[in-house]
């Protein structure tokens, strides 16, 4: 009697998804799918707002991710009255920093949370722990003072964005040509000194370190598990700067295989030419490849293991110290080990708070020019944006028409991106933890969360909707009769 397992919605991710898993009448895996049930709507409704908007509408698509979408809004809107790097008329340096300040402060806060909130309850008490163990109270009741630290560290990200948006969620700051405001003194004295209840910059440094020690004991203790799970080859895609290394905020699309050679490299204008879409009748979300390796090869995978992967080097001490011990443990070959996103995700923690150390300590960021504008005669009414948010690459794209008002909007998001490459997570997770199995237990299941977790997905985002409900996990058989069903809340 053949089975098919429901995992409907998935867990401790962002928006809502579910998972289905086939079994033969032998309980062999023979197929396993990640369904995005949600339904996508603003590239629809922000048609016909003045341009403007857009940066404000599309960054609540998300409440994590916000400024990524906030700064990818701006830096298309850029384009769109005839400014960017692609012109040759570039906004000026200080509003340059103070946009790669909000963004790595996001950085910073998201990548946090993802992983001492969504990652370290399984990496401290296993993915066969009970339930109510595996949350952030469970962590709480284990180790008090880690939370406290984590809590501090998230609340110091937010604050940060606090300082360039106005608002820790959903703030504004980026405007067509720059800026609406630099840092003061107070704000800059206050992030790096700790004042009025925050840590300082040398503590946040200290604590995105224990982040990463945490990572390196988790796989001391379980090496031959975090190495096996869900290993498989994937092309990698990052945006890159002149040298070839990451750059959060602006850049080329360079995508490498297996041996780090460049696969593809172009302005990502050009995006078009360069990536198709392909869709499926049980997902809502897209599946995104490369035109020139077409789908079964083309697919990439974005986030902090793909950017690991393709990046060279840091410019701060601590985080390159660290990424060379993370492209030694693959002989510099690309690192193929789902789990070992959570240790680029560390990585990119105290590679944020360096930079934000950087710019902290930059007096471009108290300078008065904010805004460059251009002539009505450079208004081009089309404008792409890309930026590395949390997750991967993202890229918006809107046009406009003389009126002002969008006419047309697309984005391509870093959990879309991802499609593939998480299918093919769940598929590997399923092969090694169901197959023969005539019991479904709670940590088979939640390693197919696991692994899905491990690339942080955004589903409201990928499909602009958000829902959350309870864990339903169904069992049918070869004939559709259900013929078992647990509920976990």
């Amino acid at each position: 009697m053949g089975k098919k397992i429901i995992i409907d919605p998935v867990t401790r991710v962002e928006g809502h998804g579910k998972v289905t898993v086939h079994l033969d009448d032998n309980n062999k895996v023979i197929d396993a799918k990640l369904h995005v049930v949600e339904f996508r709507g603003f590239e629809k409704f922000v048609q016909g707002h003045p341009y403007w908007e857009a940066p404000m509408l599309l960054q609540r698509i998300c409440g994590i991710c916000f400024v990524s979408h906030h700064l990818c809004g701006a830096k298309a809107l850029d384009d769109i009255i005839g400014i960017g790097h692609s012109t040759g008329k570039n906004i000026t340096v200080t509003a340059e920093k103070i946009r790669r300040l909000g963004h790595y402060g996001q950085q910073l806060q998201s990548q946090v949370t993802a992983y001492f909130y969504l990652i370290v309850p399984e990496m401290l008490f296993g993915m066969d722990a009970p339930p109510e163990q595996r949350n952030v109270l469970g962590l709480l009741e284990a180790n008090p003072e880690m939370v406290k630290r984590v809590v501090a560290l998230r609340k110091w990200g937010q604050e940060v964005i606090k300082a360039v948006l106005g608002k820790k969620m959903h703030g504004i700051s980026s405007v067509p040509g720059g800026v609406n405001q630099n840092l003061s003194v107070e704000a800059r004295d206050r992030l790096l000194n700790g004042e009025e209840g925050l840590i300082s910059m040398d503590e946040v440094i200290d604590y995105a370190q224990d982040g990463l020690k945490l990572f390196y004991d988790f796989h001391k203790k379980n090496r031959e598990e975090v190495d096996s799970f869900a290993e498989f080859e994937a092309l990698n895609l990052s945006l890159v700067d002149e040298k070839g290394n990451v750059d959060y905020y602006h850049g080329k699309m360079r995508i490498v295989d297996n041996n780090k050679n460049i696969v593809e490299e172009f302005d990502y204008h050009e995006y078009l030419d360069f990536f198709s879409e392909g869709t499926e009748e049980w997902s809502y979300m897209k599946f995104p490849f490369l035109k020139s390796l077409g789908r079964e090869k083309g697919s990439v995978r974005v986030g902090p293991l793909g950017r690991l992967n393709v990046t060279k080097a840091y410019t701060t001490p601590l985080a390159q110290e660290a990424l060379e011990r993370f492209h030694h443990y693959t002989k510099g070959k690309s690192n193929n080990k789902t789990l070992h996103t959570n240790w680029a995700r560390a990585i990119e923690i105290l590679h944020s708070a360096e930079l934000i150390k950087e710019l902290l300590n930059d007096t471009d960021l108290q300078k008065d020019s904010l805004i460059l504008m251009p002539p009505k005669s450079d208004w081009t009414g089309d404008g792409i944006g890309v930026v590395e948010a949390p997750r991967g690459t993202l890229l918006h794209h809107y046009k406009a028409n003389k009126e002002g008002n969008i006419t047309f909007a697309n984005l391509v998001v870093a959990t879309t991106q991802n499609n593939t490459v998480m299918n093919r997570t769940v598929r590997s997770v399923a092969d090694k933890y169901l197959n023969g199995n005539d019991i479904i237990t709670e940590g088979m299941m939640n390693a197919i969360e696991v692994g899905i977790r491990a690339y942080d997905p955004c589903l409201s985002c990928a499909t602009h909707a958000v829902g959350q409900m309870p864990l339903v996990v169904t069992i049918f058989d070869a004939k559709g009769n259900k013929i078992d069903e647990q509920i976990k809340n």
